[in-house]
């Protein structure tokens, strides 16, 4: 927990300044966020991508959903790596 100063300064804890890259003389804001302060440090501060780097973020996620349909499907039709078929279970249960 930190504490504000008669000059109404406070100290950043070092543990968070060292997670989040917040280092001496550095400026941040503080900005108000309902019922709390948010604190945003300039370097940390994200910006919104290029349109080349959207592609490309968009691109990626397309072949990872790509890849989850396509493991769906295998193993909706047996051919996942489970070691045995559907239609085995179904034998060994005497239902075929």
């Amino acid at each position: 927990m930190s504490r504000v100063t008669s000059k109404l300064q406070v100290t950043i804890p070092k543990a968070i300044a060292e997670r989040y890259g917040i280092e001496p003389g550095e400026e941040i804001d503080w900005l108000p966020a309902g019922e709390a302060i948010r604190v945003v440090s300039h370097a940390g501060r994200q910006h919104a991508p290029d349109r080349g780097r959207r592609l490309q973020l968009f691109d990626r996620a397309t072949d990872r959903q790509r890849a989850r349909e396509s493991a769906a499907r295998r193993q909706a039709t047996g051919g996942g790596d489970r070691g045995w078929t559907r239609e085995e279970l179904y034998r060994r249960g005497g239902a075929g």
